[in-house]
């Protein structure tokens, strides 16, 4: 018999973890590292026993009461192929589990399980919905083929005019500059980190990006607003595909936001819940 649910969001940065009662009480939390599948499952077992066993422990369950949770998770790369699998073959300790994306739990919490779509925009983007019983993907095939209007897309065309600025093919602005500076205004520093550079990597332009926007700098803006127009297409096809409602998440979106259309915003409704409230979505928990 159920008496518990756990909830954990794993994501490419961090791990999180929530255990509630069947009145929805919280009782415990816990949080460890990144565990994207990319990196091992064994990673990925790592960041759920270390979460799952600190939510436990702070909520204070003996060991017996441990086989009475039903557990959620959401994990990132959770589409690889075999990750679904060998998730599934892994024995854990609790009454019941059940696995999925990332994007699909950040779908559930944000509107309490029901159907609805999400845009997530972050390091990379995609949108995720639910309706009439089936979830599916729009986007987030992986950077650069993908993710557009996200952190990294907006970091790699900063990249792009940076580098473009500094042979001397387009003029160069106070962006241009404040990316050159970080590799001493040298293109073999700026290409020999893009060698090893991740879409984490290329992300991390996106805030500097957004202030020279809203500070004018022209290419700066001319990135941004496209960018806006791939997040406007992606919320006309998520509506084109019969979702009720869409909410934005993810680091990027409260300043992408400002750029979009006022008739785009005004579809868009606030995230009810977090990703770990759809893990225990998907753990069975359901509101009374």
């Amino acid at each position: 018999m159920v008496r518990y649910y756990l909830g954990f969001d794993v994501g490419g940065s961090r791990t999180r973890a929530r255990l509630i009662d069947t009145d929805g009480t919280v009782l415990g939390s816990g949080a460890a590292g990144p565990g994207n599948t990319r990196m091992g499952l064994d990673s990925v077992r790592g960041v759920l026993d270390e979460a799952g066993q600190e939510a436990i422990a702070t909520a204070g369950l003996d060991a017996d009461e441990i086989g009475h949770v039903a557990m959620g998770a959401g994990i990132a790369g959770f589409s690889r192929t075999g990750a679904r699998a060998a998730l599934e073959a892994m024995e854990f300790p609790y009454a019941t589990t059940a696995f999925a994306s990332d994007g699909v739990i950040a779908n559930l919490g944000a509107h309490g399980g029901a159907d609805g779509a999400i845009l997530i925009i972050g390091t990379g983007s995609s949108a995720h919905l639910l309706h009439d019983g089936k979830s599916f993907t729009i986007g987030g095939y992986g950077f650069p083929i993908s993710d557009e209007g996200s952190g990294a897309a907006l970091g790699l065309s900063a990249m792009r005019h940076a580098l473009r600025a500094l042979d001397g093919r387009t003029k160069p602005t106070p962006l241009s500059s404040a990316v050159t500076k970080r590799f001493g205004h040298e293109t073999p520093r700026a290409i020999a980190w893009m060698d090893a550079a991740q879409p984490a990597d290329y992300a991390s332009f996106a805030p500097l990006v957004m202030d020279f926007a809203e500070a004018g700098d022209e290419i700066a803006c001319s990135i941004v607003e496209d960018a806006a127009q791939h997040i406007e297409r992606f919320i006309e096809t998520i509506f084109e595909r019969g979702a009720p409602r869409c909410s934005l998440a993810g680091g990027l979106a409260p300043r992408i936001q400002p750029w979009l259309k006022a008739r785009t915003v005004a579809r868009l409704v606030p995230a009810e819940g977090d990703p770990v409230d759809g893990a225990l979505y998907l753990a069975g928990y359901r509101r009374l």
